[in-house]
């Protein structure tokens, strides 16, 4: 997997200071955890979906095949056997040369307690190989430590070729989000991911669970960031969980929106688009005004703005828009890289090389060491370019899910 790879050559040479690198299941934990990235949810009820996506769909970073919501509680059984079958029927792609492990998304699966993650482990055989870890709903403390015990079992038994397995807690429960548990539930939870750091990939912040316990839901013109109660859960998070010692990746919530005819100009002003004579960025505005909601690319920015990497998401056109948002801008890795270079003890404050801030060595080290991180997987844009242009004549999905 290498984002980008699919566009032409010409395209990226005239887009990118810096390619994103290739990465797989067997990739380094930190670049995994940055390379989940926009992660698609869909029911594991849908076999043919999934070999056709990981075909057609150029660019697709990772994939949740989900036994939870997404699937009625009378077809458990069947999901997982088709589960199964669609995992056989990747293999054989594999093996066959129709499909490349190139071509091959990162593959999750998202469980509904610990005993089906036990199941699901043993029934998948020697296909489990093709899976870089289980998302897990509903994390608490005690679900939690079955999990991570029967994760933490099968790393120790597995063949030492084959890739880790990690997980995914996904916090979305009423502890968490009401006020008066909050504190605890956190650092309960937060004690048993730092026992098994070395298996969490990546922490999820479950808003569509934490809304309906006010009956909530957020409209496609403004950000979960928009809703107090959420936005203060989510700060919360952020602050247990997010400390740059804890190395920590949280991901975050999920766009429930991939179509809209209402159209909010006053909105679009707070997006990052610029314009330049290599940049077509104020002209693409009505183009992804229809083909994404604003207030998708508003909570994006967002998102990275407050530490967060990757989000989930339920349809493949928004792929595109949020790999390019997650892409690093020029002036921020000159700067990253300033900042890293200019750490020698000899002064503590130089001014950027593009001459509009100052840069201090001790407090923005941290932020440039997470640039150059997720400069590996998602690349520099040349100077004066911004995500826009890596949307410039990008054909749409080829078909609907």
């Amino acid at each position: 997997m290498k984002l980008f790879d699919h566009l032409p050559m010409s395209q990226k040479q005239s887009t990118f200071y810096i390619e994103p690198e290739s990465f797989d299941n067997h990739s380094p934990k930190e670049i995994l955890a940055y390379g989940v990235g926009p992660a698609l949810y869909m029911p594991a009820t849908r076999p043919l979906v999934v070999n056709d996506l990981c075909i057609k769909l150029k660019g697709l970073q990772s994939i949740v095949l989900d036994l939870e919501d997404a699937i009625g509680d009378q077809l458990v059984i069947q999901a997982e056997e088709t589960l199964c079958l669609t995992l056989t029927q990747l293999s054989s792609h594999l093996k066959e040369g129709v499909l490349t492990t190139h071509q091959l998304p990162l593959l999750f699966i998202r469980v509904r307690n610990p005993e089906q993650l036990k199941r699901i482990i043993e029934k998948i055989g020697g296909e489990i190989i093709l899976i870089t870890g289980f998302v897990l709903p509903k994390f608490n403390v005690l679900e939690g430590v079955k999990y991570f015990e029967i994760l933490q079992l099968y790393n120790k038994s597995k063949h030492i070729s084959h890739p880790t397995l990690y997980g995914l807690p996904i916090l979305e429960t009423p502890d968490v989000l009401h006020k008066e548990t909050r504190l605890d539930a956190l650092i309960h939870i937060k004690n048993v991911l730092d026992e098994n750091k070395e298996l969490v990939l990546n922490v999820r912040i479950g808003a569509t669970d934490f809304s309906s316990r006010f009956g909530l839901r957020r409209s496609h013109g403004v950000t979960i960031y928009d809703i107090s109660v959420i936005r203060d859960c989510m700060s919360d998070i952020i602050n247990l969980i997010g400390r740059v010692g804890d190395n920590y990746v949280i991901s975050g919530p999920v766009w429930e929106y991939f179509s809209s005819t209402v159209r909010v100009s006053k909105q679009i002003k707070d997006c990052p688009y610029e314009e330049t004579n290599l940049n077509p960025g104020k002209r693409l505005r009505s183009e992804l005004i229809g083909r994404y909601e604003e207030g998708l690319v508003r909570e994006v920015v967002l998102d990275k703005e407050n530490g967060i990497i990757g989000k989930t998401i339920i349809h493949p056109t928004h792929i595109d828009l949020i790999q390019s948002l997650y892409t690093v801008t020029h002036e921020e890795y000159v700067d990253a890289q300033s900042i890293i270079l200019q750490n020698n003890g000899l002064q503590g404050v130089v001014r950027s090389e593009y001459r509009n801030k100052m840069n201090e060595i001790k407090p923005h080290l941290n932020w440039a060491y997470k640039i150059l991180l997720r400069t590996k997987v998602y690349g520099v844009l040349n100077a004066n370019l911004d995500f826009t242009s890596l949307l410039v004549d990008q054909a749409r999905c080829p078909f609907q899910v």
